[in-house]
């Protein structure tokens, strides 16, 4: 959430920067109700310091023993006119609340302008792509001719479209990336692992800002009250220092998590319905930092390596690129995207988001950080990304590692979580 003070001092600064994510903010209507608010807090003011001023003369003239039935009358006429400015006054602070909500997060200054994808600039490159004498394969006909492998059919008996099964010795391979990565981040980078609930409340998707404005693409819990499968670890993890004030020697905070994430994917309609590239289940080690303001621009680079370092690890080519003001999340004022060379597509596909929220997050959430130089708590920065994509990495080896036999070759950090084997066959 945007701060307020910001948006009432420079809404015309603000308004051209949200235009480079294409959002048009609604200065007319913030100015209504930004003139509106500051007249009945003043009305509401100048009510409250006459009722004060009554409540003397009344103790004055009972002192005196003066009949106090006049004034209690005018008292009495306050109140009621104080209740209905108060009312007022709330319902139009929710309204900027609620339309506050739904307004996105500034972007950087670095953010290049454009419309969607084919915007974004490429920062990076990575590995050498790799060439073959035969026609490559794609995933989902590697993984349906192993003798244990992916079972769409299967998954359609069990649950629908865009789910999958992995059997045997892939499934093994999937839960090694995760170990793997969890090992990595844990170990050499620094990160404090969770096991979280799958589940939350309303207040944590609000908080990171998944609510109210992508419910869509939420799988919803029936149950009483409002609870939703979690879209990323990035909610519950994020969401550990809701409602805090952290000590500036706490700070920074890195978390990391394994988890299924789900997804209702609104709005993809026939977009990657082959294969495991877009599933309403699939599974990512997700990497969090929380980080005093000064720190974000560092944090989010620090972040986008640790989820490089895997990319590498693996041997997998990949390129950096910097998101568009098109392409950048609601939330996020910075995103620096890494996609994964799949050769069946002669194309590279996004495996990790990496994005600064700077306090947009934190103010949702209202969490918050004693600095020693400033007497009131600051809000926190948040920094998040996958680290990476389970599935995507899974599709990545087995495409970029498949010889002309349709073996897939088991990357070496990965073969001591194999039984140290060398090939799927």
């Amino acid at each position: 959430m945007l701060d307020p003070k910001v948006i009432r001092n420079e809404l015309e600064v603000v308004a051209k920067r949200l235009k480079v994510k294409n959002f048009e903010l609604d200065i007319e209507q913030l100015k209504e109700w930004e003139g509106a608010r500051k007249d009945l807090q003043l009305d509401t003011e100048k009510l409250q310091n006459k009722r004060n001023s009554k409540s003397k003369l009344i103790g004055e003239a009972k002192s005196q023993g003066k009949d106090v039935s006049a004034i209690l009358t005018d008292m009495e006429n306050l109140k009621s006119s104080l209740d209905k400015k108060k009312n007022e006054l709330s319902e139009i602070q929710s309204r900027l609340h609620e339309y506050l909500l739904n307004v996105p997060n500034i972007p950087d200054k670095e953010v290049p302008p454009g419309k969607d994808e084919s915007d974004n600039e490429v920062i990076s490159t990575w590995g050498s792509l790799p060439k073959y004498n035969f026609d490559v394969k794609d995933h989902s006909e590697l993984g349906e001719q192993l003798e244990q492998g992916l079972d769409f059919a299967a998954a359609v008996t069990l649950s629908g479209s865009r789910f999958v099964v992995l059997e045997g010795r892939l499934a093994k391979l999937h839960r090694a990336l995760s170990q793997f990565m969890l090992d990595v981040h844990t170990e050499e980078h620094g990160y404090l692992e969770f096991n979280l609930p799958l589940i939350v409340n309303n207040e944590s998707l609000l908080g990171t800002g998944q609510l109210p404005k992508f419910e869509d693409d939420l799988f919803k819990v029936n149950h009483e009250g409002s609870f939703y499968l979690i879209p990323t670890a990035e909610v519950p993890l994020t969401n550990l220092v809701r409602g805090k004030i952290l000590e500036a020697k706490a700070l920074p905070l890195k978390y990391t998590a394994h988890t299924p994430c789900f997804r209702a994917e609104a709005g993809s309609y026939g977009k990657d319905t082959k294969g495991m590239i877009r599933q309403h289940q699939f599974e990512k080690v997700e990497l969090v930092q929380v980080v005093k303001p000064e720190n974000s621009d560092d944090a989010l680079n620090e972040l986008t390596g640790h989820a490089e370092s895997i990319l590498r690890k693996l041997d997998l080519p990949y390129r950096k690129v910097l998101l568009c003001g098109g392409d950048l999340g609601f939330g996020a004022s910075k995103t620096y995207d890494l996609e994964v060379w799949l050769p069946s597509q002669n194309t590279y596909r996004e495996i990790s988001s990496c994005s600064s929220f700077t306090d947009f997050q934190a103010r949702r959430m209202q969490a918050r950080w004693r600095s020693p130089t400033i007497q009131k708590p600051q809000f926190v920065h948040t920094i998040n990304g996958s680290g990476i994509a389970i599935g995507r990495a899974l599709v990545a080896i087995m495409e970029n590692y498949q010889d002309e036999t349709g073996r897939i070759k088991i990357p070496s950090v990965l073969r001591p979580y194999m039984g140290n084997q060398e090939f799927l066959e």
